[in-house]
């Protein structure tokens, strides 16, 4: 999916079809997000795409055509309650125009991160040791998820990253690294350095492309960005499996990259995501490239 590139009329029936759609298929997740939250129930693995991303239930359900779409009918004057909403003789669209002027600095960061990411071959080398580094030599009462024991106990977790190479680029991740991990790991990746250091087999990276996609609200097309959410949310499970934490009350098995055959597991799934990654950054890329192509000559 990508930019509209022409005026697309959606009739009423049409367009309240696919946000019904969307709505449904959104609360898949987040009703029962909404439930454990109001129970006080706490969920390490899927509790991150709702408090690390910062898109609320409330608007993840919210459904954006996207550029190019002009929605009809007396119903499509809803849209006008939000941002970068127009009506216009044929019915209500995104006002380009607006949007490109406000969030200029945000389109254009997120074309050059994709994009260069896009140019690189995945790396499947890092094994999932950024998790380990962020509990390295850590007190129990410290670690993040401290309710989750750590599946070899805190000697053999430290163990475990003496004893592997320890190589994250990516920069959210390692700024969660213990202060005595940090120095163990080949990068020292900065939020100035992302451009230069994401490459697409980082499970992280894969992951953000729910962020990039919300972060464009609402030009992305919801379609896409639930796709990504979707991705991160297959992602985020295989980097809690692949984690110190002992996630098998949660009914998952370890990835046990602490073992030659663990660490083939993982990058062979890494790979697989990285494949799955590649036309949702692809559509974010389109959607970039036609929001920027709207500057004019002098821009």
């Amino acid at each position: 999916m990508g930019i509209v590139t022409a005026p697309t009329a959606l009739s009423q029936q049409e367009w309240t079809a696919r946000r019904d759609a969307h709505v449904e298929r959104v609360r898949g997740w987040t009703g029962p997000h909404l439930e454990r939250k109001a129970a006080g129930v706490k969920h390490p693995i899927m509790d991150f795409l709702f408090s690390y991303y910062s898109y609320r239930p409330s608007r993840m359900e919210r459904w954006h055509p996207g550029p190019g779409v002009v929605l009809e009918g007396d119903l499509a004057r809803d849209y006008l309650q939000w941002s970068f909403y127009r009506e216009t003789p044929d019915g209500v669209s995104l006002d380009r125009e607006k949007f490109l002027a406000e969030r200029v600095t945000t389109i254009g960061f997120t074309h050059r991160l994709l994009t260069a990411t896009a140019s690189r071959a995945p790396r499947l080398s890092c094994f999932g040791l950024h998790e380990w580094a962020m509990v390295y030599r850590l007190p129990q009462e410290q670690v993040r998820h401290s309710a989750l024991p750590l599946r070899l106990g805190a000697e053999g977790t430290d163990a475990v990253v003496e004893s592997q190479r320890v190589q994250c680029g990516h920069y959210d991740a390692f700024r969660f690294f213990t202060p005595e991990a940090r120095p163990r790991n080949a990068l020292t990746p900065t939020l100035d350095s992302r451009v230069e250091l994401e490459q697409p087999g980082c499970l992280h990276t894969s992951m953000d492309l729910f962020k990039w996609a919300y972060k464009l609200d609402p030009a992305t097309p919801s379609e896409l960005v639930l796709d990504c959410f979707e991705l991160a949310a297959r992602v985020r499970e295989l980097d809690m499996r692949a984690s110190p934490y002992d996630v098998s009350a949660f009914g998952h098995s370890p990835v046990r990259i602490e073992t030659p055959e663990g660490r083939a597991d993982y990058a062979r799934r890494q790979s697989a995501f990285a494949e799955e990654a590649e036309p949702l950054r692809a559509a974010l890329i389109g959607l970039t490239s036609g929001l920027l192509g709207e500057l004019p000559a002098s821009g």
